[in-house]
């Protein structure tokens, strides 16, 4: 065997070692809580030729997110991290999972949002928030986790005022490449269209980013569940498939749904 052929099969073997090495740490990765923003991976590979996959250790970077933990008044759940919204004595419990940069997400809001409200109101059940900010890593920038702060500060003005500034952030939603809500500015603009919320501990809670160790913690927790994509919807723990062919279900496909559930 000429020395070429033993230079080529050394090489052969060294790059399957190598591949198979990367498989396995790909592998590991996931197995350590690799959040996949699905849906919004789907939409990448369709309008950005690019999928995207990070850890689910993406939480809050830069200084805000290093200083001491404020956790907003309403927050429940563990360590304050679930927003709930709804009555307390509900008899059934809708899950939502969400980042405010995930377009599908804002696909449910907008379409099917307004059902979900009315049933959370007349007592069908009681909703449970669990927000992420995967998107920031997946995508770069700090949209999600500028957002997630912002509303704690909503948050912590009421329940009330955190599920009106919820649903205009996502009635505003950017695309989600451009890091719109980045901008502060940009957040507060919109906070202004919630009567009653621009108050001015609200205001300061935005500007120096108060709630954003508690946005960290809030994706934390996120990581820690078994939703890896993003919207999830769970009714009593039985996930709902709000999503059909990459579109949102239709109000009444949605309540349609939650009765199967509830009877």
């Amino acid at each position: 065997m000429s020395n070429s052929r033993k230079t080529s099969t050394k090489t052969s073997a060294t790059e399957r070692m190598r591949v198979a090495r990367e498989q396995a740490e790909r592998a590991d990765r996931v197995r350590r809580r690799v959040v996949v923003g699905a849906a919004s991976v789907a939409l990448l590979a369709i309008v950005g030729g690019v999928a995207f996959a990070v850890s689910g250790s993406s939480g809050s970077s830069g200084s805000a997110a290093n200083g001491p933990l404020v956790v907003p008044a309403n927050a429940g759940g563990t360590d304050g991290t679930v927003i709930t919204y709804g009555k307390a004595d509900a008899p059934h419990t809708l899950e939502i999972y969400e980042d405010f940069r995930c377009p599908f997400c804002e696909q449910l809001e907008t379409t099917t949002g307004t059902a979900i409200q009315q049933l959370a109101d007349a007592g069908t059940y009681k909703i449970e928030y669990h927000l992420a900010t995967f998107l920031d890593n997946n995508l770069g920038g700090k949209g999600s986790r500028t957002a997630l702060a912002a509303a704690g500060a909503a948050l912590n003005e009421g329940v009330d005022k955190f599920k009106a500034f919820h649903d205009v952030l996502y009635k505003n939603q950017p695309d989600e490449r451009t890091d719109g809500f980045g901008d502060t500015n940009k957040i507060l603009d919109l906070a202004g269209r919630v009567p009653g919320l621009k108050t001015d501990a609200f205001v300061k809670a935005v500007q120096d980013g108060t709630y954003a160790p508690w946005a960290a913690k809030v994706n934390e927790e996120f990581n820690k569940s078994d939703v890896t994509g993003t919207p999830t919807v769970k009714l009593d723990g039985k996930k709902l498939d709000v999503l059909t062919g990459g579109k949102a279900v239709s109000p009444e496909q949605f309540t349609a749904m939650v009765k199967q559930v509830t009877g």
